[in-house]
Formats: structure tokens, C-alpha cells, sequence
């Protein structure tokens, strides 16, 4: 078991060198600017179920609201991929319960965003320990608005209890719960701070918001995000894994390698037509008429917020007016 106060002492201590502190994190705003985005999406942070699915016998995959829950669980203790909400971390415990008499000892956040990390708010203080890129952790440490064009959301810097207290910058291993659990980062794609977690001996990858299985992906490009590195950054993990693969997305159905596969050839197709439309003059608007997605929107539904921050990752313009 991971003693709490040990892990707060190690947060204090980083976030003292790094000339953070706790008092710049106003929970009060933050747990409205979450319930304002809650409404906006038709999210029910308060009573949402969690769902589980047993990929084998020491890893499942739950579902709330937010990013897929990775859960590791065995002699060695529970290791989580991505938290959530801090509403939802209750329901995931007793979900996690159900697996493994103990506490979360370790949750690796594959990026920053809000929907896969806020539950850090929870579990930090309570002794869990935090890792992640170290990029997301940069993050992290200031206030920032994410642009999803529609709406705007300001995730504010996490404070010392919340931020990872172990990050990596290309690789990293845990060996826990009988095998061996690399953490791979392949430069900015979905953010600068993305995480694929493989998991070796199961032969899983968690790919985060790199990999949508819900839809076509969101780019991050105000906060640095890059649609040919999310396409390179999957290609990336491709050459990892194998076709016998589980993957589990950041969003979505568990899934495998000739989905994934299938994504990146999407990604490839969408951007070259992107990128030429852009070449001969067309702006967002003349882009957007373009229909770009066509052949896709059946699989993946609603391309307009896709089209929009592939337009300006790709016309290198910024992040366009929203931000």
C-alpha cells in the first residue's frame, strides 16, 4: 500500500522547485467550468454508471464519463491507465473493488486533458501516485483553454496533491503484476504530452485520445496538438504491437490492430485532401464545403469539429479564433 502522507511530502517537494502553488487552484471555478462543459456534452457526472469489461483475469477496461479506465490489478496492486472525473472515482473504486481488495496505487495519465485526468484530484490526495509525459505534467502546472470550437473549456493548473509525480520523456517500464507495462511517447499528436501504455505479457495497448474509437479524433492544436504526428504516433505504436493486439481506445469500444490500422489509412486520406484543398488557396469555409470526410462520416460520424482543427494543424495558422 502507497502511504499518503509519503506521496503528498514528494508532491510538495516538486511543486516547491517548480514555484507552483496550491493556492492558484480554485476548486469552486474548476467544479463549475466542469459542470458547465457537463451540459454541454449531456454528461451526467453525478449519477453516471460504471461499466466493466474483462479483457483477461488481471486486466479490465471500465466505463464512465470520460476517457476509457485501463485497471491492472494483482499481487502487486492496482495500477490504472487515465482517472476520469473526480465525480466519477467513487464508482470506479467500487467498480475496481470488485477486482482487488486494496487501494489505486499508480495511475499513468496518458495526457493532461480533463476528461482523462481530473480524477487525479481525488486520487492524489489520497495516496495514489501520479505518472505521465512529461510534457502533460508541463501542462499541467498552468492554466489552459482547450478549444472543442463549439465551446471553449479553461482546465486550470492541477494543484501540488494532483500533478504526476513520476514523468518520462520517450520511454519508461513498470514491471507490475507479472508483466512487463511500457510507456511509449512518439512526439506531439493528439497534445505534446501524449502516452500509448502497452502492456507486454497481455499484449494490450491503451492508446488515450491518440485513438478515438468513438468518432474521428480531436486535435488539440491550440495546446500544441499535430495531425500528422497523430498519424505518425499511431503508425508508431502499430510497429509495436501486433495483429493479435487488443487495443483499447481513449474513447469507444475495446477494439484491435486492423481497426486502429483502418484509422491511420482514414487519417492518411482525410489529411492529403486536406492539405491539397489548403495548397490551391481554400479556406476553413471553402474546406468545410469541400467535405473532406466523405466515404467516412458513416463510421465516424460528425467530421465538423475534426475538419476544423486538421485545417489549421495543417494550414499552420494557429488554433483559428477560438482560442
Amino acid at each position: 500500500m502507497i502511504h499518503a502522507t509519503c506521496r503528498a511530502l514528494v508532491a510538495a517537494g516538486l511543486l516547491a522547485a517548480s514555484g507552483v502553488s496550491a493556492h492558484d487552484f480554485d476548486a469552486a471555478a474548476q467544479d463549475a467550468e466542469r459542470r458547465r462543459i457537463a451540459e454541454a456534452f449531456g454528461w451526467d457526472l453525478a449519477t453516471a454508471p460504471v461499466t466493466g469489461e474483462a479483457i483477461n483475469d488481471r486486466l479490465h477496461v471500465l466505463f464512465g464519463v470520460g476517457g476509457n479506465v485501463l485497471v491492472s490489478h494483482g499481487e502487486d496492486g492496482v495500477l490504472l491507465v487515465d482517472d476520469q472525473f473526480p465525480e466519477m472515482v467513487p464508482r470506479l473504486e467500487a467498480a475496481i473493488d470488485e477486482l482487488h481488495d486494496g487501494p489505486v496505487d499508480f495511475v499513468v495519465n496518458t495526457h493532461w486533458h480533463f476528461d482523462h485526468a481530473d480524477g487525479n484530484l481525488a486520487l492524489g490526495p489520497a495516496g495514489t501516485w501520479l505518472v505521465s509525459q512529461a510534457n502533460s505534467r508541463e501542462m499541467m502546472l498552468e492554466t489552459h483553454v482547450i478549444d472543442l470550437v463549439a465551446v471553449q473549456y479553461t482546465q486550470q493548473a492541477y494543484p501540488p496533491a494532483a500533478l504526476p509525480v513520476i514523468t518520462y520523456d520517450r520511454s519508461m517500464q513498470f514491471h507490475f503484476n507479472g508483466e512487463r507495462v511500457d510507456l511509449l511517447h512518439f512526439g506531439p499528436a493528439h497534445t505534446t504530452g501524449d502516452t500509448a501504455v502497452i502492456f507486454r505479457g497481455s499484449n494490450v495497448a491503451h492508446m488515450g485520445d491518440v485513438f478515438n474509437n468513438a468518432g474521428y479524433p480531436f486535435i488539440d492544436v491550440g495546446n500544441g496538438g499535430d495531425l500528422d504526428g497523430v498519424i505518425a504516433f499511431c503508425q508508431a505504436v502499430l510497429n509495436e504491437i501486433d495483429a493479435e493486439t487488443v487495443v483499447v481506445p481513449g474513447h469507444g469500444p475495446v477494439t484491435g490492430y486492423e481497426q486502429m490500422q483502418a484509422y491511420v489509412a482514414m487519417l492518411q486520406v482525410v489529411r492529403d485532401r486536406i492539405a491539397g484543398l489548403i495548397g490551391e488557396g481554400a479556406d476553413l469555409e471553402a474546406v468545410l464545403a469541400a467535405k473532406p470526410t466523405a466515404g467516412f462520416d458513416e463510421r465516424y460520424g460528425d467530421p465538423a469539429l475534426f475538419i476544423d482543427r486538421a485545417y489549421f494543424s495543417l494550414a499552420g495558422a494557429g488554433s483559428g479564433s477560438g482560442d
